[in-house]
Order: C-alpha cells, then sequence, then structure tokens
C-alpha cells in the first residue's frame, strides 16, 4: 500500500486529500499540520496526523508528499522533503526563495518537482488558447478578476493567513494563479505598464487594485484589473479581434463565442460534467484540481512531462515583481 502524505491540512490540504481518496482510494494517507484542533479534524476524515515533516518520515515512507502550506513556508519544507528522496507536490509558492536549490536538489534525487498551476486545467482557458492559436490573427484581450479579501476564508480573519503578508499578499496571488495561462496562451511579456491603488480600509500594506496593461512578444494587448476590494468575486474575461470575440465569466456555463452571422453569442461547453464544491464561489471548479493530481502521478509514475514547472514560474514571479515595482 502506497504512503501519500499531506503537509498542512487547512482548506487546501483536506481539498487535496478529499481528492486523492477518489484518485487513490487504496492509499494510506498521511497529515501533518502544527494545529491540534486540525490533526483531531484530520484523524476523524481517516487521515493518520503528525505534529512534523520529521514525524511522518521517521514512521512512514510516502511515495509522495503534497506541500499545502502558506506558501512562504514551503522551501524549507520542500527541501527537508526532497532530502529524504520524497518526490513533491506543491501549492502555488508566490515566491522564489530557493527555486534554484530546489530544483538542483530534485535532480540530484531523481524524483519529480510538481508545481500546482490549477487554472491550466480548467477547460475554458485550454478552449480560449486553443482558439486564440488557430484564429492566428491579432487579438487583445480586457480581464477583471476581483473578490473582497475577507471573503477568502470567512472562517478566519484575512490578516491570520498568508494573504495578510505583502510578500504573499492577496493581489500577488491572483496574479500568480491568472498569469501563468495568459503566458501560455499569448506568450510572453514585452512590455508593461501599472496603475495601483488602495481602494479600501483594508488592514494591509499593498495596494489592494491593479490596472495593468501588457504588451506580449506577439503583438496582443492585455488589460489586466486585479483587485481584492470587489463585493461579488467576479471573473470577467474578453477576447477580441476582427473575426473572433469570446467571453469567459470564471465558471463553465458562462464560456461563450459571438456568431457574427447570427448576431449572437454561442455557448460552449468544455465539460462532460462539473464538480463544485458549494462552500466556494461558482468560479472554482474542482475538475481542474482533480486533473492536475491526474497530471502529477502521470508524471511520478509513468515519466510523463509536467505542463508547468518550477522554471516556468521562476518567469511568472519575475512578471509580477515587474508590475508590482511599475
Amino acid at each position: 500500500m502506497e504512503t501519500l502524505l499531506i503537509v498542512g491540512l487547512g482548506s487546501m490540504g483536506k481539498r487535496r486529500a478529499r481528492l486523492l481518496k477518489r484518485a487513490r482510494p487504496q492509499a494510506d494517507i498521511c497529515g501533518v499540520d502544527l494545529s491540534e484542533a486540525r490533526r483531531a479534524e484530520a484523524q476523524g476524515l481517516g487521515i493518520r496526523p503528525y505534529e512534523s515533516v520529521q514525524a511522518a518520515l521517521a514512521e512512514k515512507a510516502p511515495r509522495a508528499a503534497f506541500v499545502c502550506t502558506a506558501p512562504i513556508t514551503h522551501v524549507h519544507i520542500i527541501r527537508e522533503l526532497l532530502q529524504a528522496g520524497v518526490p513533491v507536490f506543491t501549492e502555488l509558492n508566490l515566491v522564489e526563495d530557493g527555486y534554484d536549490e530546489l530544483i538542483e536538489l530534485a535532480k540530484q534525487k531523481n524524483v519529480p518537482l510538481f508545481l500546482s498551476s490549477t487554472m491550466l486545467y480548467r477547460g475554458e482557458t485550454q478552449y480560449i488558447k486553443r482558439r486564440v492559436q488557430e484564429f492566428a490573427k491579432p487579438v487583445n484581450y480586457i480581464y477583471h478578476i476581483g473578490q473582497y479579501l475577507p471573503d477568502w476564508h470567512p472562517w478566519e480573519n484575512y490578516k491570520n493567513f498568508f494573504v495578510g503578508d505583502k510578500r504573499t499578499g492577496g493581489v500577488r496571488e491572483i496574479f500568480g494563479i491568472d498569469l501563468p495561462w495568459l503566458l501560455d496562451a499569448f506568450g510572453p511579456v514585452k512590455h508593461v505598464y501599472v496603475e495601483k491603488d488602495k481602494l479600501s480600509d483594508l488592514e494591509i500594506d499593498y495596494p489592494d487594485t491593479y490596472f495593468t496593461v501588457l504588451r506580449h512578444e506577439n503583438g496582443t494587448k492585455g488589460v489586466l484589473a486585479v483587485d481584492v476590494v470587489s463585493p461579488k468575486a467576479v471573473r470577467n474575461f474578453e477576447v477580441f479581434g476582427e473575426g473572433l470575440h469570446l467571453f469567459w465569466e470564471g465558471s463553465p456555463q458562462s464560456l461563450a463565442e459571438y456568431d457574427a452571422r447570427e448576431k449572437k453569442k454561442v455557448p460552449v461547453d468544455t465539460y462532460t460534467h462539473v464538480e463544485h464544491d458549494a462552500r466556494y464561489s461558482d468560479n472554482i471548479v474542482e475538475n481542474a484540481y482533480a486533473d492536475e493530481l491526474a497530471e502529477f502521478f502521470a508524471v511520478l509514475d509513468d515519466g510523463a512531462t509536467a505542463r508547468y514547472s518550477f522554471e516556468k514560474d521562476k518567469e511568472t514571479i519575475a512578471l509580477i515583481e515587474r508590475i508590482e515595482q511599475a
């Protein structure tokens, strides 16, 4: 029986555990968390709890580990797991602390180092990428992503988890989530222009609103508006060119393409079945989380190539820092 280790048993760790139980029903799932309450909850969910990675590794030899803690803690946890020869799946890091060391260590140990980028697994983003590439003519896009920061984790104060830290703040996380698929669809960015501000009374030490113009190397221009003040969670995307117009509001049901002859939007269905957790916004689709886990196991079991990597994420983080410093 294989053992799978989850480090961090908060909301994302529990989501990964739920999906892993479905994907690998015979696996022995263990979890690490500093919180006694979370360990007790995990035990009630059939997850063997440990207080530390060291304690877990002393008893178990995990087939793989899933790092689901606050981003700024990832480097130390990933290093410890790689040094023990354990393949790693990690959530977004948002900072590139130790990247070169971790990439080299994974090579030395000959184990996968897999980085989550869930939006790359959305059927809608892949459809947009495919249609833009098929169109092969100039396009522009407009994209607004916003959500009120206190609503992200309504069960805890936003100042008490990683979005309260400037280095891993809420706006930076949105950029970290969405820039990978935009870069995948439209290519590298040549020029950046930014207007940023603070509209709210939120107790954060970073701008809560960004308006960014991106000029991609292929000539595409994108207007990217990101904020953590929108009372209603919003994800509104349009891409248009002479002969192409796509619309997406974040949910699978909202993807549409404009039919110029019929003068109307035509829905585009990219899923045969949509899985959604009612605790989250309808923009959050469980399918993509399951699909990236499936790709991780394809990398782990069959030597497949992951669509995202630490090397690609270095480029994403460099762009985020260009935006923040502009």
